[in-house]
Protein backbone atom coordinates (compact mmCIF):
# COMPACT_ATOMS: atom_id res chain seq x y z
CA UNK A 1 0.00 0.00 0.00
CA UNK A 2 1.43 3.40 -1.00
CA UNK A 3 2.17 5.84 1.78
CA UNK A 4 0.14 9.04 1.70
CA UNK A 5 1.96 12.21 0.57
CA UNK A 6 1.27 13.89 3.90
CA UNK A 7 3.17 11.16 5.77
CA UNK A 8 6.28 11.54 3.57
CA UNK A 9 6.10 15.31 3.95
CA UNK A 10 5.97 14.93 7.73
CA UNK A 11 9.04 12.66 7.68
CA UNK A 12 10.96 15.17 5.56
CA UNK A 13 10.03 17.94 7.99
CA UNK A 14 11.44 15.91 10.88
CA UNK A 15 14.66 15.13 8.98
CA UNK A 16 15.15 18.79 8.03
CA UNK A 17 14.65 19.85 11.66
CA UNK A 18 17.28 17.35 12.84
CA UNK A 19 19.81 18.40 10.21
CA UNK A 20 19.24 22.03 11.16
CA UNK A 21 19.76 21.13 14.84
CA UNK A 22 23.09 19.48 14.03
CA UNK A 23 24.22 22.49 11.99
CA UNK A 24 23.51 24.79 14.91
CA UNK A 25 24.55 22.71 17.92
CA UNK A 26 27.78 21.43 16.32
CA UNK A 27 28.62 25.02 15.35
CA UNK A 28 29.15 24.43 11.66
CA UNK A 29 30.41 27.81 10.32
CA UNK A 30 27.58 29.62 8.53
CA UNK A 31 28.88 33.19 8.41
CA UNK A 32 31.57 35.47 9.74
CA UNK A 33 30.58 38.65 11.50
CA UNK A 34 31.99 40.90 14.24
CA UNK A 35 30.57 40.30 17.72
CA UNK A 36 31.48 41.05 21.32
CA UNK A 37 33.91 38.13 21.49
CA UNK A 38 35.69 39.17 18.30
CA UNK A 39 34.56 37.32 15.16
CA UNK A 40 31.65 34.88 15.35
CA UNK A 41 30.90 32.23 12.74
CA UNK A 42 27.80 30.54 14.17
CA UNK A 43 24.50 31.60 15.79
CA UNK A 44 25.55 29.92 19.05
CA UNK A 45 28.71 32.02 19.24
CA UNK A 46 26.74 35.23 18.65
CA UNK A 47 24.16 34.21 21.25
CA UNK A 48 26.76 33.10 23.80
CA UNK A 49 28.73 36.35 23.57
CA UNK A 50 25.55 38.30 24.24
CA UNK A 51 24.47 36.05 27.12
CA UNK A 52 27.87 36.31 28.80
CA UNK A 53 28.09 40.07 28.30
CA UNK A 54 24.67 40.71 29.83
CA UNK A 55 24.83 37.87 32.37
CA UNK A 56 21.36 36.69 31.34
CA UNK A 57 21.99 32.99 32.03
CA UNK A 58 24.44 31.27 34.39
CA UNK A 59 27.84 30.49 32.83
CA UNK A 60 27.13 26.75 33.09
CA UNK A 61 24.17 27.06 30.69
CA UNK A 62 26.26 29.01 28.19
CA UNK A 63 28.99 26.38 28.38
CA UNK A 64 26.37 23.66 27.80
CA UNK A 65 25.49 25.36 24.51
CA UNK A 66 29.13 25.64 23.48
CA UNK A 67 30.37 22.22 24.58
CA UNK A 68 28.95 19.99 21.77
CA UNK A 69 30.43 22.23 19.08
CA UNK A 70 33.73 22.50 20.96
CA UNK A 71 33.94 18.70 21.13
CA UNK A 72 33.19 18.35 17.41
CA UNK A 73 35.78 20.97 16.52
CA UNK A 74 38.39 19.43 18.83
CA UNK A 75 37.91 15.95 17.40
CA UNK A 76 37.98 17.29 13.84
CA UNK A 77 41.14 19.38 14.21
CA UNK A 78 43.44 17.40 16.53
CA UNK A 79 41.37 14.50 17.96
CA UNK A 80 41.18 16.03 21.44
CA UNK A 81 38.27 16.90 23.71
CA UNK A 82 38.46 20.41 25.22
CA UNK A 83 38.13 20.95 28.94
CA UNK A 84 34.89 22.33 30.33
CA UNK A 85 36.69 25.07 32.26
CA UNK A 86 38.57 26.26 29.18
CA UNK A 87 35.50 26.95 27.03
CA UNK A 88 35.28 30.69 27.72
CA UNK A 89 38.97 31.11 26.90
CA UNK A 90 38.58 29.10 23.69
CA UNK A 91 35.76 31.32 22.48
CA UNK A 92 37.28 34.55 23.79
CA UNK A 93 34.32 35.15 26.10
CA UNK A 94 36.26 36.18 29.19
CA UNK A 95 36.40 39.79 28.01
CA UNK A 96 32.91 39.89 26.48
CA UNK A 97 31.54 41.82 29.48
CA UNK A 98 33.92 44.70 28.82
CA UNK A 99 33.34 44.77 25.06
CA UNK A 100 31.41 47.65 23.53
CA UNK A 101 27.70 47.09 22.98
CA UNK A 102 27.87 49.10 19.73
CA UNK A 103 28.90 45.94 17.87
CA UNK A 104 25.60 44.26 18.76
CA UNK A 105 23.48 47.37 18.28
CA UNK A 106 24.77 47.73 14.73
CA UNK A 107 23.79 44.15 13.92
CA UNK A 108 20.48 43.68 15.68
CA UNK A 109 19.11 41.48 12.88
CA UNK A 110 21.99 39.02 13.19
CA UNK A 111 21.76 39.06 16.98
CA UNK A 112 17.99 38.55 17.14
CA UNK A 113 18.10 36.01 14.32
CA UNK A 114 20.78 34.02 16.12
CA UNK A 115 18.62 33.88 19.26
CA UNK A 116 15.66 32.56 17.25
CA UNK A 117 17.87 30.15 15.30
CA UNK A 118 19.30 28.55 18.45
CA UNK A 119 15.93 28.40 20.20
CA UNK A 120 14.25 27.05 17.07
CA UNK A 121 16.89 24.35 16.63
CA UNK A 122 16.39 23.14 20.20
CA UNK A 123 12.60 23.30 20.06
CA UNK A 124 12.55 21.70 16.62
CA UNK A 125 13.61 18.34 18.03
CA UNK A 126 10.27 18.12 19.85
CA UNK A 127 7.97 20.18 17.67
CA UNK A 128 9.35 21.76 14.48
CA UNK A 129 7.98 25.24 13.93
CA UNK A 130 8.57 28.56 12.23
CA UNK A 131 11.11 29.89 14.74
CA UNK A 132 14.09 28.36 12.92
CA UNK A 133 12.97 29.75 9.57
CA UNK A 134 12.29 33.20 10.98
CA UNK A 135 15.65 33.32 12.78
CA UNK A 136 17.63 32.12 9.77
CA UNK A 137 15.99 34.57 7.37
CA UNK A 138 16.57 37.38 9.86
CA UNK A 139 20.28 36.50 10.02
CA UNK A 140 20.45 36.39 6.22
CA UNK A 141 18.84 39.83 5.97
CA UNK A 142 21.32 41.25 8.49
CA UNK A 143 24.25 39.81 6.54
CA UNK A 144 22.90 41.06 3.22
CA UNK A 145 22.27 44.52 4.65
CA UNK A 146 25.84 44.81 5.86
CA UNK A 147 27.58 43.01 3.01
CA UNK A 148 25.73 44.54 0.06
CA UNK A 149 24.18 47.72 1.38
CA UNK A 150 27.13 48.63 3.62
CA UNK A 151 25.11 49.23 6.80
CA UNK A 152 26.92 49.63 9.11
CA UNK A 153 29.92 50.94 7.18
CA UNK A 154 33.00 48.73 7.66
CA UNK A 155 36.44 49.93 6.58
CA UNK A 156 38.41 47.02 8.08
CA UNK A 157 38.72 44.11 5.61
CA UNK A 158 39.65 41.70 8.42
CA UNK A 159 36.21 42.12 9.99
CA UNK A 160 34.24 42.08 6.75
CA UNK A 161 31.09 39.98 6.57
CA UNK A 162 31.47 36.58 4.92
CA UNK A 163 28.81 33.95 4.21
CA UNK A 164 29.80 30.27 3.96
CA UNK A 165 28.10 27.92 1.47
CA UNK A 166 26.69 25.99 4.43
CA UNK A 167 24.34 28.93 5.00
CA UNK A 168 22.33 27.79 1.99
CA UNK A 169 21.92 24.36 3.58
CA UNK A 170 20.75 26.00 6.82
CA UNK A 171 18.17 28.10 4.94
CA UNK A 172 16.82 25.04 3.08
CA UNK A 173 16.58 23.01 6.29
CA UNK A 174 14.96 25.87 8.20
CA UNK A 175 12.30 26.40 5.53
CA UNK A 176 11.72 22.66 5.12
CA UNK A 177 11.32 22.12 8.86
CA UNK A 178 8.10 24.16 8.90
CA UNK A 179 5.02 21.98 9.12
CA UNK A 180 2.61 22.40 6.24
CA UNK A 181 -0.61 20.47 6.84
CA UNK A 182 -1.50 19.83 3.22
CA UNK A 183 -4.37 17.54 4.13
CA UNK A 184 -6.02 20.20 6.25
CA UNK A 185 -5.46 22.89 3.63
CA UNK A 186 -7.08 20.76 0.93
CA UNK A 187 -10.05 20.02 3.17
CA UNK A 188 -10.55 23.73 3.81
CA UNK A 189 -10.38 24.58 0.11
CA UNK A 190 -12.94 21.91 -0.73
CA UNK A 191 -15.36 22.96 2.00
CA UNK A 192 -18.31 24.96 0.74
CA UNK A 193 -20.85 26.77 2.90
CA UNK A 194 -24.32 25.32 2.56
CA UNK A 195 -27.12 27.82 2.81
CA UNK A 196 -30.10 26.52 4.73
CA UNK A 197 -33.53 27.92 3.92
CA UNK A 198 -35.24 29.83 6.65
CA UNK A 199 -38.07 27.97 8.25
CA UNK A 200 -41.05 29.93 9.45
CA UNK A 201 -42.49 28.98 12.80
CA UNK A 202 -45.98 29.76 11.51
CA UNK A 203 -47.28 27.63 8.71
CA UNK A 204 -48.79 29.45 5.82
CA UNK A 205 -52.52 29.01 5.59
CA UNK A 206 -52.53 29.78 1.91
CA UNK A 207 -53.19 26.72 -0.12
Amino acid sequence: MARPPFSSSKNWTSIAARVYFLLIILQVPLFRVACRSGMCTTPIQVTSSQLVANEIFPPAMVKALLFPGAIANGLYTNMTIPRWNDLFDMYNLTGAKNASAVVDLQRLEVLAGSYFAVAGALAGLINPGRMSMFGTLLVVWGLVKEGLLGKPVNTDPTTAVYVYPTMLVAVICAVSSVKYNVKKAVAKSQARPIAKPLQSSVKSKLK
